[in-house]
C-alpha cells in the first residue's frame, strides 16, 4: 500500500470546519489520506461540530484543537484553508506541495435555533468539496 497523502485543513480556531474536514477525509478516504487539522489559534472543538458529524456516522468527539505551529516543519501534500481569515494569515508551509483555499461560512457565528443547521450546512459543503477535489477518480 502506498503512503497516505497528508492533507492539513486550517481554519481560525480549529473548532469546527477544519475538524469536520479532517473527520470527513479520514472516514471517506479509504486509507489513501491522512487528514490533519489545525487553527491559527487553538481553542476547543464545538459540540455542534461533533453532533453534526455523528449524524452521518463519523465520530470526532475525541479530536483536540491544535495550533498550526505543530505542522510548520512537517511534510504535507496539501494545505487547505477553509476560512478567509486563515487564508489571509496562513504562513508559508515550506514542505507543503500545494495549497488551496475553500471559503466556508463559519457556523460558530450563528446563534439561536439556526446554529445546528449552520453546522450541518458547513459539514455538507465540506463533504461535497472533499468528494470532488480529493476522492473523485478519473
Amino acid at each position: 500500500m502506498a503512503t497516505p497523502r497528508r492533507v492539513l485543513f486550517l481554519c481560525t480556531h480549529n473548532s469546527a470546519r477544519s475538524q469536520m474536514a479532517q473527520g470527513l477525509l479520514n472516514a471517506l478516504g479509504g486509507g489513501d489520506y491522512e487528514a490533519l487539522s489545525a487553527g491559527i489559534t487553538a481553542t476547543s472543538v464545538k459540540p455542534e461540530a461533533v453532533t453534526a458529524m455523528k449524524e452521518i456516522g463519523i465520530d470526532i468527539g475525541a479530536h483536540q484543537s491544535k495550533s498550526l505551529e505543530k505542522y510548520l516543519d512537517q511534510e504535507i501534500d496539501t494545505v487547505v484553508t477553509v476560512c478567509d481569515d486563515a487564508n489571509e494569515v496562513c504562513p508559508v508551509f515550506p514542505k507543503a506541495r500545494r495549497r488551496i483555499h475553500w471559503s466556508i461560512a463559519d457556523p460558530s457565528l450563528v446563534e439561536g435555533p439556526g446554529r445546528l443547521p449552520a453546522f450541518r450546512a458547513a459539514r455538507d459543503e465540506l463533504k461535497d468539496r472533499i468528494e470532488t477535489e480529493f476522492l473523485e477518480k478519473p
